[in-house]
């Protein structure tokens, strides 16, 4: 034996004498090994903090540059340096009893011999414990978010794969590619996901405010997977530790040393991946193998000068410990270096968590060609269909266009994006309308500078200049407004503390005052006997209506309280109900607290914000608008947004009575009804109400115009877009009516309901959609996709009781696929088509839903406290590069009931912002998600108002 060579002096005894003291040396020597390499490994605890700040960092350098960078040259790996080799030990200072004789050396190892093992014995059952604690500790909560997650992220994968499957089927080209992507990464990510039930790139945080009452820790353990790291390295750190103490053989120690400089990585997904990668015999894995070889050929050499090292250790230098930092962080160097070159080998996709602010942000490496595939990364809670496709744009006019061609209005909008503040101070607004504040219609300074009034300007939008970040106050004693239907008969007087318009219409059973409750009877100043009645009148006097086959779409000029369209609900028709913000008190308002739909809009000296041929009835019931005035403007621009084929209703005083003033007007709307080839099809009195009724119908063909002996109103431009009607000023012209087969227009939709569901009859198959497909599959598309979203997750999964929404807005609408998907319930959804988006309103409207146009970077023409859920899917990412989202997060807080939710699907850093600022405005955030750059979060408004107010300007 080796260690015999050097003692011939006890070679001269007996044999068994001789093996048994060479048997005590061996076991001596052995011991005395095993204590040195322990103390050889050694790291104090501040390196190892030191050591595992800079894997991280390493970490995150590499990750990030692979990132940016994930379909460049894999970069080479850097040779060893001869200067500090990557696993070279560094013994740092020795105990004096290292250098002991060998008669001490052999009775102090059997001293400690017999005292660690009492202590092993002792720190092994207590490792056990506390082991056997952590584990059930951990089974039980996995199992506990496993039962609040479960869906959620089942749902999520679910659509995340159905749309790879559709994209891959849409995109032939790429096939090939993404198949060979597909197996590469079945294949190295097949054991990573083994008994992974939640993605560890997931974010998911509730609060107790959800439906299901959930405890806040599952929030905070879904809240990073860096604090997830974290522990994981100070139990490593640990057992380094007690691996030390307990003297175990010197390739365990090295063995668990390398496993704790690996920990500071992104945990124990990508060590299995490493020995994936292992086993799969790839080129970077062979040199990851081989370094491992040279580690241990390193381990010997210091093994054999160990000697030289124990003297260097006595002659008291100090710089072994700056070597050992050193050394470590030139291993921590070496691994990330090969950690980023064996990614950029393999090719493949890596999802990889970062934590800002307590949220999780994912980064998914893509090849460029997946890249290139719009909306790729838009699936699951993103969007779940393709990202908008930037070559169909072309195919689409913005509704912007469209309005600036029309009226050449200059416009320039400061980004103040960068100005968004966390923590901001909110203030109550210094407005005269106190709480009942519209920002547009309210701008009392605008409105002075006004020239003229004689055609309702001061009735107009006029929107500040600097949108207003501050905050409407509540009315005192508002309370949660009464669930539909019964808020179509009554509200809370303290809701809208308005009696004028029940002092000056009560007698027409608008609207009265019965103790805490304003109540409605359902009448109106043409139908005192209720609405429905003269519903019926309706139907009866032209059969061709067929409320809620033929016709759905309803517009109400002048709509007061909105009794006609909330009682045509029953009949299965929607009313646009519209109404200028007049001395009539807060008529709008009421409406909205009612549940039925309205906005506040004038018919002055612009176009209204709607498509032109869209709506299949146009009602008007003492709508008090001089209808035959200015060339007839007004009429006309009722002609501009009537279906062809459609009706318009005028129920007023000059059909039915013959005061002077009323004969007079009747002659003059007959003259222009008649020029604009408008068919009088009948004029019935209802005698219970003691009223008349004159139905006229648009032509459907453009021969009437073209026989026309006067010219007048004439027939405009052929270059006058009609449906630009953003800020359009008016014009006195009527619109030729398509005629081509294939043009919008030409035919009336099919019959409600069978239209939801139908592509328009004039979407081009040769069109592309606004995510990339042909028009037709495109809107398909959109419709399956979010049925299943508020099937699947909306309706189960965001903690909302539905049966408390009525009032819905699709803050950024496209095909108006989430309004069609909550079409069985009992709501309406106002779609707002953004006017820097593709012009996709007339799709809304031939479907049977309604909308309007919009620019949220100014304020929405509604009441405050109006809509019960705001959905804004990919909204604010998109202004950000236009306008302050500050303001915008005000409106909203405008806009939503005190009890209101929202629902933000976008990208996971926009979700961050709106998160922060929600929870600033005292907002209730009841769920964040996001994966993949993509997220969702859902909250709730609450009742919390600033202290303080704005100061006079």
């Amino acid at each position: 034996m080796a260690f015999g060579k050097g003692r011939g002096n006890k070679r001269s005894s007996t044999s068994s004498y001789a093996s048994t003291i060479t048997m005590i040396v061996f076991v001596a020597l052995c011991v005395i090994g095993v204590w040195m390499l322990s103390s050889n490994s050694f790291i104090p605890s501040q390196i190892t903090q030191a050591t595992t700040r800079t894997v991280i960092a390493e970490t995150e350098r590499s990750d990030v540059s692979a990132s940016s960078n994930g379909n460049d040259e894999p970069e080479p790996t850097k040779p060893e340096s001869d200067e500090h080799p990557t696993f070279q030990d560094n013994p740092g200072k020795l105990p004096d009893d290292a250098v002991k004789s060998e008669d001490e050396q052999q009775k102090s190892a059997k001293e400690k011999t017999s005292s660690k093992a009492v202590d092993e014995g002792e720190k092994q059952k207590q490792k056990q414990e506390t082991e056997t604690q952590q584990n059930n500790d951990q089974k039980e909560n996995k199992k506990n978010d496993e039962v609040q997650v479960k869906q959620v992220v089942k749902e999520f994968e679910k659509e995340q794969k159905e749309q790879r499957d559709e994209d891959a089927g849409s995109q032939p080209g790429n096939n090939k590619g993404a198949q060979e992507q597909e197996n590469v990464q079945g294949k190295d990510m097949q054991d990573v996901k083994q008994g992974q039930d939640q993605d560890s790139n997931t974010d998911v945080t509730y609060t107790d405010a959800t439906k299901e009452e959930l405890p806040v820790e599952v929030g905070k353990r879904y809240a990073s997977q860096n604090s997830k790291n974290q522990e994981n390295g100070q139990q490593q750190q640990q057992q380094q530790q007690e691996d030390q103490n307990s003297g175990k053989e010197g390739n365990g120690q090295q063995q668990q040393q390398q496993e704790d400089q690996n920990s500071g990585k992104e945990g124990n997904g990508q060590q299995q991946q490493q020995q994936e990668d292992q086993n799969s015999g790839k080129e970077g894995n062979g040199q990851q193998q081989q370094q491992q070889e040279d580690q241990n050929s390193k381990n010997e050499e210091n093994g054999q000068q160990q000697q030289q090292q124990q003297e260097d250790q006595n002659s008291g230098k100090e710089d072994n410990g700056q070597q050992n930092m050193e050394n470590n962080n030139m291993v921590n160097d070496e691994n990330g270096k090969e950690q980023k070159s064996m990614k950029d080998e393999n090719g493949q996709q890596e999802e990889q968590s970062t934590t800002k602010e307590g949220n999780v942000e994912q980064q998914q490496e893509e090849p460029k060609d997946e890249k290139k595939q719009e909306g790729s990364g838009a699936s699951g809670f993103g969007s779940g269909i393709p990202k908008e496709s930037a070559e169909s744009q072309k195919s689409w006019k913005s509704q912007a266009t469209e309005s600036k061609d029309e009226k050449q209005r200059q416009t320039s909008e400061s980004n103040n994006a960068d100005s968004i503040l966390s923590g901001k101070a909110w203030e109550l607004c210094n407005a005269t309308a106190a709480y009942d504040y519209i920002p547009c219609l309210d701008n009392e300074e605008a409105i002075k500078k006004l020239t003229s009034r004689g055609h309702f300007e001061h009735r107009e939008r006029h929107c500040p200049e600097d949108p207003p970040t501050c905050l409407v106050s509540l009315p005192e004693g508002y309370k949660e407004s009464i669930k539909w239907p019964e808020s179509r008969d009554k509200i809370w007087y303290h809701n809208v503390p308005h009696t004028k318009l029940a002092e000056v219409k009560g007698h027409q059973n608008w609207v009265k005052v019965t103790g805490e409750f304003l109540t409605f009877p359902g009448g109106g100043t043409q139908f005192i006997h209720g609405a429905l009645h003269y519903i019926d009148f309706l139907q009866q006097s032209i059969k061709n209506i067929a409320w809620g086959k033929n016709t759905r779409v309803v517009l109400d000029v002048g709509c007061g309280v909105a009794s006609f369209g909330g009682f045509l609900f029953e009949r299965d028709v929607i009313a646009m109900s519209l109404a200028p913000k007049d001395e009539h008190e807060a008529q709008v308002q009421f409406a909205l607290e009612r549940k039925i739909p309205a906005i506040s809009a004038v018919m002055g000296t612009k176009r209204l914000p709607f498509p032109s041929r869209v709506f299949d009835l146009i009602h008007c019931a003492r709508c008090r608008v001089p209808w035959h005035n200015d060339g007839g403007m007004l009429l006309l621009e009722l002609n501009r947004m009537l279906r062809p084929g459609g009706y318009f209703v005028w129920s007023a005083t000059p059909v039915y009575q013959k005061l002077e003033e009323d004969v007079q007007i009747w002659k003059e709307m007959s003259a222009l009804t008649k020029s604009m080839c408008w068919e009088l099809v009948t004029i019935n009195k209802d005698k219970l109400n003691g009223i008349g009724a004159a139905i006229y119908q648009k032509p459907v063909t453009n021969e009437c115009y073209e026989k026309r002996k006067h010219k007048k109103p004439p027939m405009c431009k052929n270059n006058d877009d009609s449906n630009a009607a953003w800020y359009v000023p008016l014009q006195a012209c009527m619109h030729k009516v398509p005629t081509n087969v294939v043009e919008r227009g030409s035919k009336w939709p099919v019959s409600w309901p069978l239209r939801l569901q139908t592509p328009p009859y004039w979407l081009n198959s040769s069109q592309m959609g606004i995510y990339g497909k042909p028009a037709p599959l495109d809107f398909t598309t959109d419709y399956e996709h979010w049925k299943h979203v508020v099937s699947k997750v909306y309706m189960n999964e965001m903690g909302i009781s539905w049966s408390n929404v009525r009032n819905v807005m699709d803050m950024r609408a496209v095909y108006g696929g989430f309004a069609a998907a909550l079409k069985d319930l009992q709501v309406w959804v106002m779609n707002v088509v953004n006017i820097n988006s593709p012009d996709t309103l007339p799709i809304i409207y031939e479907r049977g839903l309604f909308g309007i146009y919009h620019d949220w970077c100014e304020s929405f023409s509604t009441y405050p406290r109006s809509y019960d859920l705001l959905h804004a899917d990919h909204l604010f990412s998109k202004l950000k590069a236009r306008c302050n989202l500050v303001p915008v997060m005000a409106e909203v807080d405008r806009i939503v009931r005190p009890g209101g939710k929202l629902i933000v699907r976008d990208e996971a850093n926009v979700i961050r912002e709106i998160e922060n600022m929600l929870k600033s405005l005292h907002w209730d955030v009841h769920l964040t998600f996001s994966k993949h750059q993509e997220g969702i979060l859902s909250a709730q408004k609450g009742f919390w108002r600033p202290d303080t107010s704005q100061t006079s300007a």
